[in-house]
């Protein structure tokens, strides 16, 4: 229990860091191509580069079943091999294949959503505000959790309160006004609290990795007509944007999103929302590192508030798993 509890934290940092550095692609793949058209790109690539890995999982199952069954019969009596070939009822396999494509749809659904207002909002509002704003579900995720049942701690509570502190420092470098325009980023930001608790009810029933395959599948259908309706796509302005659509796609989508479903499974929401938040902190630092952005004192500051927030956040869920 101990080394999943480390290993599902370290899963979603790495898909913060991942997310962070992706802010950059989405920000440069805008002077190419208009927003439905490189969502429908980043979420086609990143179900199709699941496909292989799906496959090999399979393959791996089916070798680890063939094995085991024969070691079984060597141990078991002639009259009990019958009963341990039986295969899954159908009635079964049938429910699991229900529940995988309907959380599919729905985080699917949710993704498109969320991605759609975030790469449209992007485009009339500061960076530093538009992280500021979308990371704001780390509140809506406690909030919505409140009408599912969900029990949120006080520490809970305290970490959000000090990561939407550190959030401040680290993105509103200016005064802060709301427009029209943030609007779209605040409903980017409740869709993607959504997203998070429908992993949060789907991923413990199903197989992760097939269950981001679906999701990107129907985003990027969802995102196709968006494309079809509202925009003018061109086969040329996306092979321009080959770099950072590739990078939206593989990485961002097909390795990020999915390590989110595998990590969050068991975890608490509001917990694994707090450290996906910190893509706004690996944003930041990817453009010190590879753009030579400097770092004022107040975003270090900021900085080092959320990675409180997040180490306090991990207290709980120690004591919980002593539980189990």
């Amino acid at each position: 229990m101990k080394k999943t509890s480390l290993r599902n934290p370290l899963l979603l940092l790495l898909t913060a860091a991942i997310w962070g550095a992706a802010f950059v692609a989405q920000s440069v793949g805008m002077d190419y191509v208009e927003p439905f058209t490189f969502n429908f790109a980043r979420s086609i690539i990143g179900g199709i580069v699941l496909l292989p890995c799906i496959a090999f999982l399979d393959g791996q199952k089916s070798r680890e079943s063939v094995s085991f069954t024969q070691k079984r019969k060597k141990d078991e009596l002639p009259g009990k091999e019958e009963q341990t070939n039986c295969a899954e009822p159908e009635g079964d396999q049938n429910k699991d294949r229900r529940i995988l494509a309907l959380g599919g749809v729905c985080c699917g659904a949710a993704l498109f959503v969320a991605s759609s207002l975030q790469q449209i909002g992007i485009q009339y509002t500061s960076v530093g505000k538009a992280g500021f704003i979308t990371a704001m579900y780390i509140i809506l995720v406690p909030v919505f959790g409140i009408f599912l049942k969900k029990k949120v701690g006080t520490k809970i509570w305290l970490c959000v309160l000090l990561a939407v502190a550190g959030l401040y420092l680290l993105c509103m470098t200016e005064g802060f006004t709301i427009s029209s325009s943030d609007l779209l980023m605040l409903l980017c930001a409740a869709a993607f609290a959504v997203h998070i608790l429908v992993i949060d009810h789907f991923s413990p029933l199903t197989d992760g990795v097939r269950l981001s395959c679906i999701q990107f599948f129907v985003c990027g259908l969802l995102s196709g007509v968006g494309m079809l309706l509202f925009e003018t796509p061109s086969l040329h302005s996306v092979l321009q944007a080959w770099l950072p659509i590739g990078y939206a796609g593989v990485l961002s989508c097909g390795v990020a999103y999915t390590l989110q479903i595998v990590a969050q499974k068991g975890m608490d929401p509001t917990v694994a929302s707090l450290i996906l938040s910190l893509e706004s902190v690996f944003s930041v630092l990817f453009g010190w590192l590879l753009l030579g952005q400097s770092l004022m004192p107040r975003e270090l500051l900021g900085c080092a508030l959320m990675f409180a927030a997040i180490i306090l956040a991990q207290l709980p869920g120690k004591r919980e798993s002593k539980l189990e």
